[in-house]
């Protein structure tokens, strides 16, 4: 198989949350165990940074990678879902994955995978840590799928665990209550690894509280801890606690004198973060006049952040590029939008993603109004013909609407 067919049998074969959501989802490490065994256990070897967290996994993942990198490093950045390619979950100092390796890898371990009926996710995991290990990276920052404790991630012994925070997602899998969230997260702090945290809450903070007790790990507040930062390109408003925890983690780092880190290297890390690792979609700008957004936030947490860094913004209309997927809780999300902005409805092109004229009926209890467009660019360039030089656009609601217009 060449590429294209290798990346669609990928797509295809194996249940991928990104697209399908809850029949992909395994509750157990047992696949990923076997398949680690089968690669020759390549995750022993590689030193790892292991970030968890409802939002901001993404973005402190690309920091500590861009840090990295300015002190000299050979850098592993593994993260998910991609935006555009699927190579993007996997770079070495941002430079992604060779389509040939994923030829070979995936030629080689088929029947193993077919056998087994492994996961888009479990395979993919695999195949990244095979890959650091053959290229011998001297860091690794993995970024958890889903949750922590049964991530498919959660083979490794990390060098530091991070919780970014703790919000109401995915709670079909991962428990109702922010204590339960938690919990699952917190599955990541290993034995005598410290353990970063972001943001709390008295709930949660208990719950980390007692892991690393049962671990015997030491913990860091990084909201506590720290409250200096330097700038970064990266603009958005929710981006000030990610940078946070990024110092804090990086403090852990210098502690354990394994690595050299400046603060020189911090600073450029994080000026750097794009060109040094690719990151999109989080507050980007993709139109100057009139001024359109994008941002990948897709739950209460992280969207209340966004729209009231809307809020902020000088325009005289307010445009809004909406898709969601169909497993999202509608009556949480929906009342943060504003009414007095005009409504494109959309759905990404996913078998997940929801019928944009389900969207709009949804949207007019909490009196959102506009009208359903039958793709994701053609809702978004609906708003550009429509705003006047002065208005404003945000293009949101998921990673996959955000992801067809990039």
């Amino acid at each position: 198989m060449n590429y294209s067919e290798t990346q669609q049998w990928l797509f295809q074969q194996l249940p991928m949350y990104q697209t399908q959501g809850a029949s992909a989802y395994k509750k157990d490490l047992t696949n990923t165990v076997l398949l680690a065994k089968h690669l020759g256990n390549p995750e022993i070897n590689l030193k790892c940074i292991h970030v968890a967290g409802t939002n901001g996994k993404g973005s402190t993942s690309h920091l500590l990678a861009s840090v990295f990198q300015e002190a000299g490093y050979k850098v592993g950045l593994y993260t998910s879902p991609h935006l555009k390619d699927f190579r993007e979950r996997i770079k070495i100092n941002g430079e992604e994955i060779s389509e040939q390796f994923i030829i070979d890898f995936v030629a080689k371990n088929k029947l193993f995978f077919e056998e087994h009926q492994l996961s888009f996710f479990e395979m993919t995991v695999g195949l990244a840590f095979d890959y650091f290990r053959k290229e011998k990276t001297d860091i690794n920052i993995i970024e958890v799928g889903m949750g922590g404790r049964l991530d498919s991630t959660n083979i490794i012994t990390p060098e530091v665990s991070v919780i970014t925070n703790i919000g109401l997602d995915h709670t079909q899998f991962l428990g109702t209550t922010l204590e339960a969230i938690a919990f699952e997260k917190a599955g990541i702090i290993k034995p005598k690894v410290p353990v970063v945290i972001g943001e709390y809450t008295s709930e949660t903070r208990t719950v980390f509280e007692n892991k690393t007790q049962e671990t015997h790990s030491s913990i860091y507040f990084a909201s506590d801890l720290i409250t200096e930062t330097p700038k970064t390109v990266l603009l958005g408003d929710y981006q000030q606690q990610n940078k946070k925890t990024v110092l804090q983690t990086l403090k852990v780092i210098q502690s354990q004198k394994k690595y050299v880190i400046s603060d020189e290297n911090i600073e450029d890390g994080f000026l750097n973060v794009i060109k040094n690792t690719g990151l999109l979609g989080r507050w980007q700008q993709i139109n100057d006049t009139p001024k359109a957004i994008c941002d990948t936030a897709h739950n209460s947490h992280g969207l209340k952040i966004v729209l009231n860094q809307i809020q902020k913004e000088k325009f005289d209309d307010l445009h809004i590029v909406l898709g969601v997927v169909n497993d999202k809780d509608l009556d949480e999300i929906l009342p943060l939008f504003p009414k007095n902005a005009n409504y494109y409805f959309c759905k990404p092109e996913i078998p997940r993603g929801l019928d944009a004229a389900i969207l709009k009926n949804a949207a007019l209890k909490f009196e959102l109004k506009g009208k359903v467009y039958d793709s994701v660019s053609n809702a978004y360039q609906a708003a550009l013909e429509k705003a006047s030089p002065n208005d404003f656009i945000y293009v949101g609601g998921s990673t996959f609407v955000v992801a067809e217009i990039l």
